[in-house]
């Protein structure tokens, strides 16, 4: 194995300083399943040949299937993983002659440089770039790094206003300001409290779930047995899953913000664009209004882990101050996971002085640091290489979609969005979950690619005519996740299920033409109640990967990819009847 393995904390410098190169790496598919939590790993029953991790997402490519589900993660592309195996044949030819950690240094630096490139940072110069295995870990290394620098400000007022300190000692040090879980992930508000939210952390420490990550800190000082971190969610859809009025959702946060300053709080405020159903909460003004009404105070964390942003916008919320949280397995199709926390140089200038939490480093290792970072030495120098070789892979998609020049881009996504209309339009049996339009313009008044919708939710109706589509029969959400889990496979000859390979007995004539389909949409999100139960949506997804594969040749597989698309929907309807049949 290589040195992201399990090690006890206590020992990890120890053992990093001893690291002997091994005399090969790992399998491609092997190391892309490595160096994260325990969501990354082979999930036992997730599909019939035992090769998907919980997202039903392989680490080798699979040609076959009918990849529509980037919302939630993708299964790597053959050009992807060739990129990715190309960097791990040099890195065995590297491991001969120099030590893991300053190979892995130097992949990642190259990563780094990249990222710059592509993203083009050199228009907001000074951002620096920190590297985690997942979206969560990267809200776990932001709210550490505003904590620790609201502990230490903290013991500062403390002694400069001696009178009050005993009101300041009741509040926590920092008030985390999030939107929904059901939004944003369910590890989130754990991660971003200070918890474990996962049993493995990404460099495989074995932990336990929602437990303080500081009682597994390495140091040898005394600690609090409490992280100073209190966690408040704002929720962003109304109890029918219909969305709640952003001025609304606007005049939560700046109560709550204000609330935080009152009590003498450093606020992380998490802006989300976009969530798991394609909104941007809070709105972007009311961020910068907080921002620049208690710029002591307030601390933007921008959540956008989908990647589903364009560069001009990117640089519109750096410009403005605020982190920026990216993955580059979900719109950019790599592997799960990878993710990349940018930091404007203002931001930065203030995090970089502060004590390294001891607790990051379970999680984080000093190279996935910028070098002048000196507090970051305190991590311990060991090698991702699995991280190493995921953003290896999400960077071949970058590279390919950077390629494409826009307006083929907004062609090609209003193509999709009006066929994904009519096809709802004819068939009620799927009903379109309401999302607001997508507003960035305060960012920097620019309009660009991102302003159209590249998330499509929806809910699955039992009622198949158009009359019952003002008042439909929702499928439950249990019902709904049997038919996401029946999409993956192939279901041809599964008679257990129904679905025979002989027309008679349950078997659906219209299946004939969807049977053998490997479908995948973005896993079941909450969506409110309706009657008094809970209802999920599932996603129907373009992708950076689906974008550059229909403009290709001016355009001409723009058809084919909305026509597969189209298929994906034509399974989900059949299961739908399938489902409600045998319910």
């Amino acid at each position: 194995m290589i040195p992201s393995i399990a090690i006890k904390p206590k020992n990890l410098a120890a053992v990093a300083e001893q690291i002997i190169a091994p005399a090969k790496l790992p399998p491609t598919e092997q190391l892309l399943r490595e160096g994260g939590d325990a969501r990354i790993a082979i999930a036992v029953g997730q599909d019939e040949d035992g090769s998907s991790n919980k997202y039903g997402c392989q680490s080798s490519p699979n040609d076959a299937l009918l990849a529509y589900g980037s919302s939630t993660a993708s299964t790597i592309s053959t050009h992807a993983f060739a990129a990715a195996n190309s960097l791990r044949q040099r890195l065995l030819a590297a491991i001969d002659i120099e030590t893991l950690q300053s190979i892995y240094q130097h992949e990642l630096d190259c990563v780094r440089q990249e990222l710059n490139h592509l993203c083009e940072l050199d228009k907001v110069s000074g951002t620096d770039l920190i590297f985690a295995a997942s979206g969560t870990d990267l809200h776990l290394i932001a709210a550490q790094l505003v904590a620790q620098r609201a502990r230490q400000n903290k013991e500062t007022n403390k002694e400069k206003n001696k009178e009050k300190s005993e009101d300041l000692s009741k509040a926590a040090s920092l008030l985390v300001i999030m939107m929904e879980a059901e939004e944003t992930g369910s590890g989130v508000p754990m991660a971003v409290a200070g918890r474990h939210f996962s049993n493995r952390s990404a460099l495989g420490e074995s932990v336990t779930v929602g437990a303080n990550i500081i009682a597994n800190a390495v140091t040898d000082a005394v600690v609090e047995t409490e992280a100073q971190i209190e966690v408040v969610t704002v929720a962003i859809r109304l109890s029918d899953g219909t969305p709640r009025a952003i001025d609304e959702v606007d005049a939560e946060v700046a109560s709550l913000a204000n609330h935080g300053a009152t009590r003498g709080q450093q606020v992380l405020l998490t802006l989300v664009d976009v969530t798991k159903t394609g909104m941007i909460a809070p709105s972007i003004a009311c961020a910068q209004q907080l921002s620049h009404r208690l710029p002591d105070t307030v601390t933007v964390l921008v959540d956008a882990c989908q990647f589903r942003l364009s560069n001009a916008s990117l640089h519109g919320y750096l410009l403005h101050h605020f982190m920026v949280a990216l993955t580059g397995s979900k719109f950019l199709t790599g592997p799960t996971f990878s993710g990349v926390l940018m930091i404007p140089p203002d931001i930065a200038q203030s995090l970089r002085r502060i004590s390294m939490p001891p607790a990051l480093r379970a999680y984080s290792c000093r190279a996935d640091w910028p070098q002048d970072w000196a507090a970051a030495d305190a991590l311990a120098h060991v090698a991702n290489f699995g991280l190493l070789l995921r953003w290896e892979a999400a960077l071949e998609e970058l590279r390919a979609f950077r390629a494409v020049p826009e307006t083929a881009i907004v062609q090609f996504l209003e193509q999709f969005s009006a066929a994904f209309a009519g096809y709802l339009e004819k068939h009620p049996e799927l009903q379109s979950v309401p999302v607001p339009r997508l507003d960035r313009q305060a960012l920097n008044g620019e309009t660009s690619w991102d302003q159209y919708k590249t998330i499509f939710p929806f809910l699955l109706c039992a009622s198949a005519t158009s009359d019952h589509r003002d008042h439909p029969t929702l499928l439950s959400r249990e019902q709904t996740m049997q038919v996401y889990r029946l999409l993956l496979p192939d279901l041809s000859g599964r008679s257990d299920l129904g679905f025979g390979d002989v027309p008679g007995g349950e078997f659906l004539e219209e299946f004939s033409k969807v049977v053998t389909l490997q479908c995948q949409l973005g896993q079941p999100v909450l969506c409110g109640q309706r009657a008094g139960l809970p209802v999920s949506a599932l996603r129907l997804c373009t992708s950076a990967r689906l974008i550059v594969e229909a403009t290709a040749n001016h355009g001409q597989q723009a058809s084919q990819v909305i026509a597969k698309a189209l298929a994906v929907l034509d399974k989900t309807i059949v299961l739908i009847q399938h489902v409600s049949q045998r319910s």
